[in-house]
């Protein structure tokens, strides 16, 4: 999925090209200037009221038949009333249509917010709704394309895979099980990371949080990582100062993390690179966890994006990566109050370009109070 570009405003929606206006009409707003609809109200009356006197006395003084007089005061005071309620009005009709619009999926009507009242300030947090709506939206569309798109290539690799077993095309050796499996594997992987992001949406997931021994607990991590990794050749290397380091979190959830960073390292690292897992104590009673590998790195401009949803390094890659393990860290990360992010490599090289693959996870002495 694309990272989040800005969504246009209103106004830009109105002048860009291709895009659906709303037809000019008479739309006179003089009233803008006041910051209250009440007021407006009270001047409407009040002008109204006034055009009525005067257009009587000019009848009286014109010798105009009093019938045809009064009618005449009426039907050009009812214009006016009219011309001036029509601009107070108008950006409620603007809303409407953008909203009859919006149900059908189009997002490209502008509302003019040009009042300094309560209307216009309604008709301007119409505008920020419709433009949010219109990133939600697209947000579902990318979400359906990409799990679409994630799902079926474990599908089709484990069908070709039966298929060639079923018709004796392959024989049911060991390597032949296995590729099946590394394909059910990466299936259930994504299954398994999709359930966590419907946890995230939903708000619903709480901390057992405990005393974690930092040293045993991510050599346990390493191992989990390299066989999930199918045995690729990396060096694992772990690092904690001081050795009995600990951080109170929830096990499992750090567990997640970890392993997602240190998959990640894994598949974008060189044959024969080294991966660091550096653990030391942070601010305070809090704890920093660094994963570094000898991979090409992520480009600043895509640093904060890699963190979001199907993100790989800010382009597709062919690794077998879902695109989810990162952005279900950062969720896992912000549970415990803590942050993640990519920061400068220390490799010369690389941090001249502004790439990097050091990425650090900070986390507080204790997690905050759900």
């Amino acid at each position: 999925m694309s990272g989040h570009r800005p969504v246009p405003s209103a106004a830009d929606r109105a002048g860009a090209p291709g895009r659906r206006r709303v037809p000019e009409r008479l739309d006179v707003r003089p009233l803008d200037r006041f910051r209250s609809f009440k007021v407006k109200l009270g001047v409407l009356v009040a002008a109204s009221v006034t055009v009525a006197a005067l257009l009587t006395q000019v009848s009286i003084r014109a010798g105009i038949e009093p019938l045809l007089a009064l009618a005449l005061v009426v039907v050009i005071a009812l214009v006016f009333t009219q011309l001036l309620a029509r601009g107070m009005t108008s950006p409620l009709r603007e809303m409407t249509s953008a909203a009859r619009a919006m149900a059908r999926g189009d997002y490209s009507q502008p509302v003019r917010a040009t009042s300094r009242d309560e209307v216009g300030q309604l008709a301007a947090a119409f505008s920020t709704m419709a433009s949010e709506l219109e990133q939600t939206d697209r947000m579902r569309r990318d979400l359906v394309a990409n799990v679409s798109h994630e799902l079926r290539t474990p599908v089709a690799g484990l069908r070709a895979q039966l298929e060639n077993l079923v018709d004796g095309v392959t024989q049911p050796d060991p390597a032949a099980l296995e590729v099946a499996l590394t394909e059910t594997e990466r299936l259930s992987e994504l299954v398994d990371h999709l359930l966590d992001l419907s946890r995230l949406d939903a708000g619903v997931v709480e901390l057992d949080v405990e005393d974690v021994e930092l040293t045993p607990f991510l050599h346990e991590v390493v191992d989990a990582a390299a066989m999930a990794t199918g045995g690729r050749d990396v060096r694992w290397i772990v690092e904690v100062e001081p050795p009995g380091l600990s951080v109170t979190a929830d096990a499992a959830r750090l567990h997640q993390v970890i392993h997602n960073l240190l998959e990640n390292a894994a598949r974008h690292s060189p044959a024969g690179g080294r991966i660091h897992i550096a653990a030391r104590r942070g601010a305070g009673d809090g704890v920093q966890i660094d994963v570094h590998d000898e991979g090409p790195g992520i480009a600043r401009e895509d640093r904060s994006r890699v963190f979001e949803r199907f993100q790989r390094g800010g382009s597709a890659d062919s690794s077998g990566g879902t695109g989810l393990g990162l952005a279900i860290a950062r969720w896992a990360v912000g549970l415990h109050g803590g942050t993640i992010e990519v920061l400068d490599d220390p490799r010369t090289e690389l941090a001249r370009d502004g790439r990097s693959s050091l990425i650090r996870v900070e986390l507080p002495g204790r997690p905050p109070a759900p």
